[in-house]
Order: C-alpha cells, then sequence, then structure tokens
C-alpha cells in the first residue's frame, strides 16, 4: 500500500482503538448490517458498487474488522466487478479495496489477473491527462480536476507505477490556489473549497512541494471554514457543516500541525449529535439516514480528534 493511504489507515485506527468500546461495537455493527448478500455495499438507493464497497471496507479496517468472512465475501464481489470500472473513482475504489483486502486479510483478489492490466489501467490514466498539467474526471471532460488528479496520483502510487512529469500537476495545482487560500477544484470554479483544497494540499505534501506560504494560507482558509455548529463547511457559500468537509478539513489541519487552532469543544458535540443510537453517522444535520460513506468520514474525526487529545495530554504529563 502506498506510504500516504497506508499512513492514514494506520493513524484513523490507532484514534479509533482509543474510542469506548461501546462505540466501536455500535458502527461495527451498523457495517456489518450494510454489507449486502452479494458481499459489496451500497448506498442509499441502487446495488452494490465499488465506491460505497470502498468506504466499508475502509470503515471495517480502521475498526479492526476486516477480516473472516466479511472479508471473503467482500472479496468475491470485488473480483466481479474487477471489469466494470469506468471511473478514476472506480479505480481509486478498486484498488484501495484491494489493498486493504491484501494488508488485513491475506486476500489478493488480483491474483489470476494478467501482468499487463496494470499497464492498460496506465495508459487509460495518462489519456486524461490535459496541457495544464492535471487529469480530468473522465475522457471527454476538458477540464482538470483538483481532485481527480489527486486521486490519479493515489492509483498509480497504489499499483506501484511513477506518476510521468510530476512538476506538472504541481504547477497546475498552484494554478488554482486563490490569493486569499484555498483551492479551486476546477478552474472555472469561482472559490475555493474544503475539498479540492484538502486534495491539493494532499498531493502537494505527496510531492513534497508544498510552500509555507501556501501552508500559512491553507490554514487560515480551513480554520474559516468552521461554522457555529462546530463542523466544517465545503465553502463559504454554504453555511452549514458537513462530515464529509469536517473529515478532510481536520485531517489537512493536522497534517499542518494546526489542528489545535480549531474550536475542539463545538467539533466534538458535532460529531457526537451526528451519531445514530444504533450505529453511523448522517451527513449532516439535514440528514435522515446514515451510510457506510459518511460513517467511515464521522469515524474517522473521531480518530483524529482521539489521537490529537491523547498527543496534548501525553504533551502535559511530560511537561508536567
Amino acid at each position: 500500500m502506498s506510504s500516504y493511504l497506508q499512513d492514514l489507515t494506520v493513524r484513523l485506527a490507532t484514534g479509533v482503538g482509543l474510542l469506548p468500546e461501546a462505540l466501536r461495537q455500535k458502527h461495527i455493527d451498523f457495517i456489518k448490517r450494510a454489507q449486502r448478500e452479494d458481499g459489496g455495499f451500497a448506498g442509499r438507493m441502487g446495488d452494490s458498487d465499488l465506491y460505497y464497497t470502498a468506504f466499508g471496507l475502509r470503515a471495517f479496517s480502521i475498526l479492526g474488522e476486516l477480516y473472516g468472512e466479511p472479508a471473503e465475501r467482500a472479496a468475491e464481489f470485488l473480483r466481479k466487478e474487477m471489469n466494470n470500472h469506468q471511473t478514476i473513482v472506480d479505480f481509486f475504489s478498486l484498488f484501495y479495496a484491494s489493498q486493504l483486502l491484501r494488508v488485513s486479510a491475506g486476500i489478493d483478489i488480483f491474483s489470476a489477473a494478467e501482468s499487463a492490466w496494470q499497464d492498460q489501467v496506465v495508459d487509460l490514466l495518462n489519456s486524461l491527462r490535459r496541457d495544464d498539467g492535471g487529469f480530468a474526471k473522465a475522457p471527454q471532460g476538458n477540464a482538470s480536476s483538483t481532485y481527480h488528479s489527486f486521486l490519479v496520483l493515489l492509483v498509480m502510487q497504489l499499483i506501484e507505477k511513477p506518476v510521468s512529469e510530476p512538476e506538472k500537476i504541481v504547477e497546475y495545482l498552484y494554478s488554482q490556489e486563490q490569493e486569499d487560500g484555498g483551492f479551486r477544484e476546477i478552474r472555472a470554479g469561482k472559490r475555493a473549497g474544503t475539498n479540492p483544497t484538502a486534495a491539493a494540499i494532499g498531493t502537494l505534501r505527496i510531492l513534497d512541494q508544498l510552500t509555507e506560504e501556501s501552508k500559512e494560507l491553507t490554514i487560515d482558509f480551513l480554520l474559516d471554514m468552521q461554522t457555529d455548529e462546530g463542523g466544517l463547511r465545503a465553502n463559504t457559500r454554504i453555511p452549514i457543516a458537513d462530515v464529509l468537509s469536517t473529515f478532510t478539513g481536520l485531517l489537512t489541519l493536522d497534517d499542518l500541525g494546526a489542528m489545535h487552532e480549531l474550536h475542539l469543544d463545538p467539533l466534538q458535540r458535532y460529531l457526537d449529535s451526528l451519531q445514530l443510537e444504533d450505529g453511523g453517522f448522517f451527513a449532516a444535520v439535514w440528514d435522515e439516514a446514515a451510510d457506510v460513506e459518511y460513517t467511515f468520514y464521522g469515524l474517522g474525526c473521531l480518530a483524529l480528534l482521539a489521537n490529537h487529545l491523547a498527543e496534548a495530554n501525553q504533551s502535559s504529563a511530560t511537561t508536567d
């Protein structure tokens, strides 16, 4: 597994391990109930798919439950879906889910795949490269995407292939940076967002090209995204926080050493308010149902907070 994703999984699993057992167990039970008969996971409507299956397995992984029958059933679903991927998100979901299974359960779904298959994946991803150095969402797309450029890099790491001309990705990302902080998703975008900013910073950190100026601007931008609810919003036009933006913003601030600058008590209350009694997380205060994607994000937020609190307590004890 790539160092970025491996480090992230370990960080989140460590934090989840610090949470109360009863809290962990209710979310374990929720994820187990969410797994379909075919071994995959689905959203709130429709059949199992790669996207939600990856989130189900990511949640299982950080909860320490990715083994045995659930893992074997998920592997069967992924094997059947190996030739059904169509987007970068599908590729990322397939490869990330497969790596989690290999590392956590010792199951290799690609053991019978042709050796040239990964080269075909690389060719397809490279076909999404645009003149500005970024990667488009789909072959028919003309505009590069900050988020999808990040996903291409992660997929390349997962299959252990080098990305070509990384300096052009860096150039593209900095062209997306706003003067007052944050990054746009596409060049035609009018404002920065929490999630593309997290994707840009993650990419620049992987490529070791994050400047001190961009770091400081990003910290200021993300701190401004925290609402009175305690969570983080997607952008300045949206008044309500959501768990996805809260997770990506929190992770990025943690990476930049600035999580302590958030109002952490309201953040904790916000996350607690979105947990269901029988497990799972709402996406935001307006939501009426839980799914595996937002449950992963919610658990991820709790894990990052638990790690931060543990480190602060350790530092305080050492000082005393």
